[in-house]
């Protein structure tokens, strides 16, 4: 396994820890990175908190499947009907379970990048008839202010040479081209709507271009 802390990137990040992860899916190697931030109680700088997830031989390896994951805590961890991503979760790490090689990248962009707090403003407004893009802009956000450049850092300190994204996103892709990563394809992931994410699904689709039925 390599060494727990290695030169940081040129924005700033730094893999942090290595370790292995069990999980219901199967396991994992895990490695976590850190952004540059605020001094913390110890002195050292705590930014965001990246994590891989991943399993196979990766340094030079191409088309590996990508799948790149923001942070949604009532998806992930509170099992909320709003949104697809706990769904997206799941269905991700089986598929590279079932692979034996990929990446999932779990990245510290809650809410599309506006934050847990802002995103329950969001929810709230969302309560009144606003749909997830007005919610955001209502706020003084971007529809979608994510950035990829930590993640095309992690894959290229993985070592992959390409990818094929697990997405439906083509923000996505273009997001970590531009970073240098060469995307030679992307896999879609579909879930199954249910009665409450309909419409934030539809948004999705009309408003943002994501690839959906």
């Amino acid at each position: 396994m390599a060494p727990t802390n290695s030169a940081p990137t040129p924005n700033g990040l730094t893999r942090v820890a290595t370790t292995v992860l069990p999980t219901k899916y199967g396991e994992f190697k895990l490695w976590a990175y850190q952004e540059k931030g605020k001094c913390g109680a110890g002195g050292e700088p705590e930014g965001p908190t990246h994590l891989a997830l991943f399993k196979g031989k990766l340094k030079g390896a191409q088309r590996v499947p990508v799948r790149l994951h923001s942070e949604c805590v009532t998806g992930d961890a509170l099992g909320s009907l709003r949104c697809d991503c706990g769904a997206q979760l799941e269905k991700a790490m089986k598929y590279i379970q079932k692979k034996g090689t990929g990446v999932l990248i779990h990245l510290d962009q809650e809410g599309r990048g506006i934050g847990l707090a802002n995103k329950m403003k969001a929810y709230a407004l969302q309560d009144k008839g606003l749909d997830t893009v007005e919610a955001n802009l209502r706020l003084g956000f971007l529809e979608d202010k994510r950035d990829y450049t930590a993640a095309a850092c992690i894959l290229h300190d993985l070592g992959v040479k390409s990818v094929l994204l697990i997405t439906n996103n083509p923000l996505k892709i273009s997001g970590v081209q531009k970073c240098g990563i060469k995307v030679e394809g992307h896999l879609p992931l579909l879930t199954k709507p249910n009665g409450t994410n309909k419409k934030y699904l539809r948004t999705k689709k009309e408003k943002m271009g994501h690839w959906l039925k």
